[in-house]
C-alpha cells in the first residue's frame, strides 16, 4: 500500500487531519502524520487522546526546517495575521512577521507536492486597495507567494459547510495546490441537513429565572430561532423588555421602548442634536414627546431608567483625533448638548442570547457566543452539548474531547468542517494518484 506523509500545522483539533486521512485511505493510500504543531495545552490535551503521534511539537517558530521530516502534503489553519506594510515586491507585501511565512518558509525547504490552508472568510478581501477589487492584498501575496516562488498549481473557493448536509453555515476560504493540476473545488449541492438530526435528547435543561420568565412570556416553540438582545429589532428579536428582564413594565411602556428603539437610529436627529449621526442616539423628553405624546412620559422614562431599561446620557459627539499612525475616530459624551434617554444596548449578561429552531440550521459556531446557545429538549431548553458541536463540524462518534467545556467550544469555535475538507483533499487525492510514480523497492515517491 502506498503511504502518503503529512504534517499538521495550527492543528487545533486535528479536523484537517479526520478529512485528509478519511480521503486518502478511501482511495487506498495509507496515510501517515509525520509532525503536529500546536501550542494551546487543552487542544494538545485533546489531540493525544484521539491520535497517535510520531512528532508532535509545539510553536511553529521553534521548529527549524532542519527537524521537520520529508512529507507528502502540509496541511494548515493558519491564523490570519495582518501583513506588514514594508518590504512590498513587485506591488505585493512581504510576508516576514506572519504565520503564513512560516508555512513558506517549510514549503521553500521542503519541496512537498501539495497542500491545504484554511481561513476565515474574511481573508478574501482583507487589506483589500478598492472596494470593486473581488481579493485584497493579503490573498494576492498569498497566491503570489505560492504560485509564482514556489511553483505550485493553486486554486482557492470559500466553501460553506452547509453545502456538506451539516445543519450549520460556516464559510472558510481553503486555498490548496499541488506541483502537477491545479485542484477543482467546485461542489454540488448536497441534501440539507436540519439541525435536528443532530440533536441529543432527554437531557437537564434549565430552570432559572431568565427561563422562567422566557416562558410566562411565549410558548416553547414561539421561541425557536429567536434572538434575545436589546441591540436590533425585528420579528424574530426578543428585547428584554417583552419579557421583563430588568423588572416588570406596563403595556404603554413597551410600546414607548419600541418607539424609542427606531427613532433613536433616525438621521434627522442628529442635525436637530447638532452631532454627526451615529446608529443610536439620546433624545431629550422634548423630542421624545414628537412622536409619543403623553401626560406621564417622563413618569415612563425615568422609572424605565431606574430599572435599567435606559439610560439617561449626554448625546455623544465624534472626535478625530490625529496620531502619527494616522487619524483616530472615537465617540465621547458632548456634555454641551442637553442629556436625553437612550436605550442600553451592547453585551448584555442574558443567560440565552439565541434559541435555535430544531426545523432550521445552526449560525456559525462562534467561541464567544455559543455558551449563550440554547436548544429545545423536551419541553424545556438547554445549552448545546460537546457532542451536539461535533456533529455540527461533521466529527465522527469516536472521538472525544477530555476538556472542560468552555475550553472544548473554544476549540470548537476555532475547528473546520470535517466533510468539507474531505472534499477537497479528495480532489488532491485524485491528482497525487494520477501523477506520482512510485518507486517499486522503496515506496518513495517520485515528484520533484
Amino acid at each position: 500500500m502506498q503511504k502518503v506523509k503529512f504534517i499538521d500545522l495550527f492543528a487545533g483539533l486535528g479536523g484537517i487531519r479526520l478529512g485528509f486521512e478519511k480521503a486518502f485511505q478511501d482511495l487506498g493510500f495509507e496515510t501517515a502524520c509525520v509532525m503536529t504543531s500546536e501550542i494551546k495545552p487543552y487542544a494538545v490535551e485533546t489531540l493525544k487522546n484521539n491520535f497517535e503521534h510520531d512528532f508532535l511539537a509545539g510553536d511553529i517558530f521553534d521548529i527549524r526546517n532542519e527537524f521537520i521530516p520529508d512529507f507528502d502534503f502540509l496541511l494548515g489553519g493558519f491564523p490570519c495575521q495582518p501583513f506588514s506594510s514594508g518590504g512590498k515586491r513587485q506591488g505585493f507585501m512581504d510576508t516576514r512577521g506572519t504565520l503564513f511565512f512560516e508555512i513558506e518558509r517549510i514549503l521553500r525547504e521542503k519541496k512537498p507536492y501539495g497542500f491545504i490552508l484554511e481561513n476565515v472568510e474574511g481573508l478574501v478581501k482583507h487589506d483589500v486597495e478598492n472596494k470593486k477589487d473581488t481579493i485584497g492584498r493579503t490573498l494576492k501575496t498569498i497566491l503570489f507567494k505560492l504560485e509564482n516562488d514556489l511553483g505550485y498549481k493553486v486554486s482557492w473557493k470559500v466553501l460553506d459547510s452547509i453545502d456538506f448536509s451539516l445543519p450549520q453555515s460556516r464559510k472558510r476560504i481553503f486555498i490548496v495546490g499541488t506541483r502537477d493540476e491545479k485542484p477543482n473545488l467546485s461542489i454540488e449541492k448536497r441534501t440539507f441537513k436540519p439541525l435536528k438530526d443532530i440533536l441529543e435528547t432527554g437531557l437537564e435543561t434549565m430552570d432559572t429565572e431568565f427561563t422562567k420568565k422566557l416562558f410566562n412570556h411565549f410558548a416553547l416553540e414561539d421561541l425557536y430561532g429567536k434572538s434575545i438582545k436589546d441591540k436590533r429589532g425585528g420579528d424574530n428579536n426578543i428585547h428584554s423588555w417583552d419579557i421583563g428582564i430588568k423588572g416588570d413594565v406596563s403595556e404603554e411602556q413597551i410600546i414607548l421602548l419600541n418607539k424609542l428603539f427606531k427613532e433613536r437610529r433616525k438621521k434627522h436627529w442628529a442635525e436637530k442634536i447638532g452631532i454627526d449621526w451615529m446608529d443610536g442616539m439620546a433624545l431629550t423628553l422634548k423630542q421624545i414627546k414628537t412622536f409619543y405624546p403623553v401626560d406621564n412620559l417622563k413618569f415612563l422614562l425615568d422609572d424605565l431608567a431606574k430599572k435599567g431599561y435606559l439610560k439617561f446620557e449626554h448625546p455623544k459627539k465624534l472626535v478625530r483625533e490625529v496620531t502619527e499612525q494616522g487619524v483616530k475616530k472615537y465617540r465621547a459624551y458632548d456634555e454641551t448638548k442637553p442629556k436625553g434617554y437612550n436605550i442600553i444596548t451592547g453585551k448584555l449578561s442574558f443567560e440565552i442570547n439565541k434559541i435555535l429552531d430544531p426545523e432550521d440550521i445552526a449560525p456559525t459556531i462562534v467561541a464567544t457566543d455559543v455558551s449563550r446557545l440554547a436548544v429545545p429538549d423536551g419541553e424545556g431548553l438547554r445549552r448545546l452539548t460537546i457532542r451536539e458541536g461535533l456533529r455540527l463540524f461533521g466529527y465522527p462518534e469516536w472521538y472525544k474531547i477530555p476538556v472542560k467545556k468552555s475550553e472544548a467550544f473554544d476549540l470548537l469555535g476555532n475547528t473546520v468542517a470535517v466533510p468539507v475538507v474531505e472534499h477537497v483533499a479528495t480532489e488532491l487525492a485524485g491528482i497525487f494518484q494520477r501523477n506520482v510514480n512510485y518507486s517499486t523497492s522503496s515506496k518513495i515517491p517520485v515528484y520533484s
